[in-house]
């Protein structure tokens, strides 16, 4: 199975536009040792030429000029992507769909939750009923069924709800449904390896547990180093739980977790603007190198 890391940021990329925090600050005066990233989403393979696509940020024209893959080369119009899902319906994950707009139709797999979402308070599908056709979205199963998609071979998918939050414009962001966030195993029935992508992760459930336990790799929540790193770096107040991401370091953190998995392929993403892993040769990046987790970057290429 073939992954490729289109972004590997947190909403807002990296550096964020509008941020001065140390770590766009110094990425735009070249003072930190530090690559650009722009907003989290992956493709994903069984044979390097039929790809799902994972999220769709508001990056992804850029995201698919620089994976060649993706781009027409059968007739005179065509794309890579055989289907896209969406993990989530936070605008850093969906708004791109309205950038491919003239490739529509594409099948979009999403839980009922997210389609609500985005049929109502950022009312994507219903937007794009205007190009060819209107929508068409497939219901994403949220307990953990296996299911194929088409055009997809020697990949089956699996689908687990995670604890985390809806989207700030949600009719529902302070009314937590099972489906507003999702984990996704995908498994290549060749090889039976697996990889476990869980961009937004508050919480090691049960669920969430018995799929890292099983995966070969683990592409999973990189977004904090710390829970207070809203305050910490001058940019917010909120803490990293609240906005449903666990943070790497601290009991309970994200590398504490991954300390019971030394078998698996350790690769962090949608890694927030704030975090210092950004940063290659600062001493949290030490930490996760001495701790055999990776951190991505755009282009990443990932074979499992």
């Amino acid at each position: 199975m073939f992954i490729r890391v289109l972004g590997a940021a947190a909403g807002g990329g990296f550096p964020q536009w509008n941020c001065n925090c140390a770590n766009c600050k110094g990425l735009r005066d070249g003072t930190i040792n530090a690559v650009k990233r722009t907003q989290s989403s992956i493709a994903v393979s069984s044979d390097g030429e039929h790809w799902v696509l994972f999220n769709t940020s508001p990056d992804i024209l850029s995201q698919l000029a620089g994976f060649d893959k993706l781009q027409p080369a059968r007739r005179i119009r065509d794309t890579g992507i055989t289907a896209i899902v969406l993990m989530d319906s936070q605008i850093d994950h969906t708004t791109g769909l309205l950038m491919l707009r003239e490739g529509c139709p594409l099948p979009v797999y999403c839980s009922d939750m997210v389609f609500e979402d985005l049929s109502t308070g950022f009312p994507v599908f219903e937007m794009l009923k205007h190009w060819n056709g209107g929508n068409h979205r497939k219901s994403l199963p949220i307990d953990g069924s296996e299911f194929d998609i088409d055009g997809i071979e020697h990949l089956r998918f699996s689908t687990i709800a995670v604890d985390g939050k809806a989207p700030p414009y949600s009719p529902h962001r302070h009314d937590p449904h099972p489906g507003d966030n999702v984990g996704m195993m995908i498994t290549d029935t060749r090889t039976n390896k697996s990889v476990f992508y869980a961009p937004g992760l508050a919480e090691m459930s049960k669920p969430v547990v018995a799929a890292f336990e099983r995966a070969d790799c683990l592409l999973v929540d990189g977004t904090f180093w710390r829970g207070d790193e809203m305050s910490f770096a001058g940019v917010g107040s909120k803490h990293a739980l609240d906005m449903g991401h666990m943070p790497q370091s601290g009991d309970g953190g994200m590398i504490e977790v991954l300390r019971d998995y030394p078998e698996a392929q350790k690769i962090l993403i949608h890694i927030n603007n704030t975090n210092p892993i950004l940063i290659e040769d600062s001493p949290e990046r030490a930490i996760l190198d001495s701790e055999g987790i990776s951190v991505a970057f755009d282009g990443m290429d990932i074979v499992v």
